[in-house]
């Protein structure tokens, strides 16, 4: 058997994390993928009162599908924080949308469209960005609830042996948390090269303790795919490996 050129570790719940590597395609030709959740997503509900609210807003597809499961009903208004988040959205049966970007755009967006409110935001236990606060704020009444849970989880045996190796680790990071939680648990012998999916992923790492970190272009998987894919010929270069092919 030959040796990977590198190995790709992902961090993000599946199946998201198995359609990100999907999305990566023949790029991860010559790598070993790696499944090793930093968080969990339990949906918790209950459902909130939606007497009087006139629209909702998702900002991760993780309340979208927490929203199905909980049977949550369609309704006329709906804001996305991104494009994925749309589609998930729209295949539940919502004409959502999209901020195409992250949560101040989100917010830029829904106070140039001046909706009728009340709003609500429904997300996890863990969220960012104000949303309802800033909405409500600037005069649209915004409600928000947590319909979901995001529990830390530790390293799996596998990814910490490969942390352990003498291959080079690329790690995509998709928050701040998932950064923290990740750090945590070094530090590490292998090589890791870190593609980030903000300057506040970034922000959360030490970056002197890594070979190399890309930042996303835009918050979006698209864009990470793009990073994973700069990292992945940094490493061929550097390493000198073979790619596979």
């Amino acid at each position: 058997m030959s040796t990977p050129r590198a190995i790709v570790l992902m961090t993000r719940p599946e199946p998201a994390a198995r359609q990100f590597i999907a999305d990566l395609g023949d790029l991860v030709d010559g790598t070993d993928v790696i499944y090793a959740p930093l968080i969990d997503i339990t949906f918790t509900g209950p459902l909130p009162d939606l007497n009087g609210i006139n629209g909702l807003i998702f900002s991760s597809k993780n309340g979208v599908a927490a929203w199905k499961h909980l049977g949550g009903p369609i309704l006329e208004t709906c804001y996305t924080v991104g494009d994925a988040t749309r589609d998930a959205a729209a295949e539940l049966g919502f004409n959502p949308k999209s901020a195409s970007g992250a949560a101040k755009d989100l917010v830029d967006h829904i106070i140039a469209d001046q909706p009728k409110a009340p709003l609500l935001h429904v997300h996890g236990t863990h969220t960012r960005g104000a949303i309802a606060q800033t909405l409500s704020q600037h005069g649209i009444e915004t409600q928000q609830a947590v319909i979901y849970d995001q529990p830390l989880l530790p390293l799996s045996p596998e990814a910490i042996q490969a942390l352990a190796g003498d291959i080079p680790v690329i790690v995509p990071l998709f928050s701040p948390r998932t950064a923290q939680q990740f750090i945590a648990q070094g530090p590490f012998k292998a090589k890791i090269y870190i593609a980030a999916m903000s300057e506040s992923v970034a922000k959360s790492l030490d970056s002197k303790d890594f070979s190399g970190v890309v930042i996303a272009d835009k918050p979006n998987s698209p864009s990470m795919t793009k990073a994973v894919a700069r990292l992945l010929a940094q490493v061929q270069m550097l390493e000198g490996r073979p790619t596979g092919h």
